[in-house]
């Protein structure tokens, strides 16, 4: 294979080399420096930035049967500059609980795979932590709960006590356990009251998904995860008081860490779910524009982990009821995740290097890929992206590599546009077309 050579502004987590390069040979990074490049074929040129792609953190590929798939989301994911994808263990009709289960999984992920993917494994409540070492063994990247029960098999509530179970078991293995923060008898109480009152609008979703919701749920988790001396990990969290308490924590010594989904980023309750209603239903809750303002504050104040999509592609009917409370929660994002991302950045004068750490550096840690993936540094993949600015108005079906041509981005400008995509070294998306399914590998945690 032969040599590769990424120019322009190369993005690492510390600096931005405005007159950098990056060789890559054998599908890892060779070398990183200035100046003038050495041999190879040369990707990128003036005006170009070279980044590391980035892992999503929290994406649903198989949460409608019939949909998306591996096939989809992955395409997807190569258009918007995401090279690793943490696929969640709720699919329809099938919840990720044991290691047969797993194992299928990632045999056929790896099948329709274009990028990398790690996969969250989770348990059945009936069975607690019976076999999270089994899972473990098997592959699992991290173990996902919800201390709320949207479905009672297929995404369940799991209480205090098997939670408790299970973080002393995955601390015992050396992973990280994220969980979907609500609480859930203080949601079923505000849905009670909201439908008591007769509202069916916009409003009717937040309302029933106080922020308390979210951070009593977080105490839980914090504090499960202290006594037990696991990784606790919010995998979503829509309010700034909930980034206070994670801060707050970790100053006690925990390994407390918290996700900022980019549509919390991005939208807010008064500007966007008004226009959109059930294709801005997300839980939680998109909230008023001044929660967006706080949770910028605490991402250029060093409180936020990662950043990550929630990616779910559900079919157009199951978010257009008027009805606000009758529609399916969460949006796609994989292709706009980058984009975005960078357009908040640069609106909010921060540096790009927050866009190395936020999407490559802190989530290869949290799911115990650092020795491969990461960012830009010798010896690591060759997952790279070239971007370029660009500015467009983001049109969700323009690319065709979406399954759905619906986005509560669509319209949004965009500053920057992905121009290539390299998945260890190899592209994955020339910027018109996505590569091939297979190329994407398994990632599993290493031991």
């Amino acid at each position: 294979m032969t040599d590769k050579v990424f120019y322009g502004a190369v993005v690492l987590t510390d600096r931005v080399m405005e007159n950098g390069w990056v060789l890559v040979a054998d599908g890892k990074v060779a070398r990183v420096g200035s100046g003038a490049p050495p041999d190879g074929e040369r990707i990128g040129g003036p005006g170009a930035l070279i980044l590391p792609g980035a892992i999503d953190a929290q994406v649903h590929s198989r949460s409608q049967k019939g949909q998306e798939d591996f096939i989809w989301s992955t395409k997807s994911a190569a258009a918007g500059g995401v090279t690793t994808i943490v696929d969640m263990p709720y699919d329809d009709g099938d919840l990720i609980c044991s290691a047969e289960r797993l194992k299928a999984k990632g045999a056929a992920a790896a099948e329709q795979a274009r990028v990398d993917f790690a996969l969250y494994a989770t348990i059945r409540p009936d069975e607690g932590a019976a076999r999270i070492g089994e899972m473990v063994d098997a592959g699992a990247a991290a173990f996902k709960f919800s201390t709320f029960g949207t479905h009672p098999q297929r995404f369940p509530r799991i209480p205090p006590h098997i939670l408790h179970d299970c973080f002393a078991e995955i601390g015992r293995r050396g992973l990280m356990a994220g969980v979907h923060n609500e609480n859930d008898e203080v949601v079923r109480a505000h849905i009670e009251r909201v439908e008591a009152t007769g509202e069916t609008g916009y409003r009717a979703h937040a309302a029933s998904r106080p922020p308390i919701s979210e951070t009593l749920a977080m105490a839980e988790v914090y504090e499960i995860g202290l006594d037990t001396g696991c990784d606790a990990h919010v995998v979503h969290c829509s309010v700034g008081r909930g980034y206070d308490m994670c801060a707050a924590y970790r100053a006690q010594g925990a390994n407390a860490t918290v996700e900022a989904c980019v549509h919390y980023l991005t939208l807010s309750e008064e500007e966007d779910v008004a226009r959109l209603v059930g294709k801005a239903k997300i839980n939680p809750p998109i909230r008023p524009k001044v929660e967006v303002d706080a949770l910028w504050r605490h991402l250029a104040a060093g409180n936020v982990t990662i950043v990550s999509t929630d990616h779910v592609s559900w079919s157009e009917d199951r978010k257009s009821d008027p009805e606000m409370l009758k529609n399916a929660s969460g949006v796609p994002g994989l292709e706009a995740l980058y984009p975005l991302l960078l357009k908040g950045l640069v609106e909010h004068a921060l540096p790009l290097t927050w866009a190395a750490r936020l999407l490559a550096e802190n989530p290869a840690r949290l799911f115990r890929l650092s020795d491969r993936k990461g960012g830009i540094a010798p010896g690591r993949d060759a997952d790279i992206i070239v971007a370029r600015r660009d500015p467009h108005r983001y049109d969700p079906g323009a690319s065709g590599c979406n399954f759905v041509a619906w986005s509560p981005y669509e319209g949004i400008e965009m500053p920057y546009r992905i121009e290539a995509t390299y998945l260890r070294g190899a592209p994955v998306f020339d910027g018109r077309e996505a590569g091939a399914p297979g190329a994407g590998r398994w990632q599993k945690p290493a031991r």
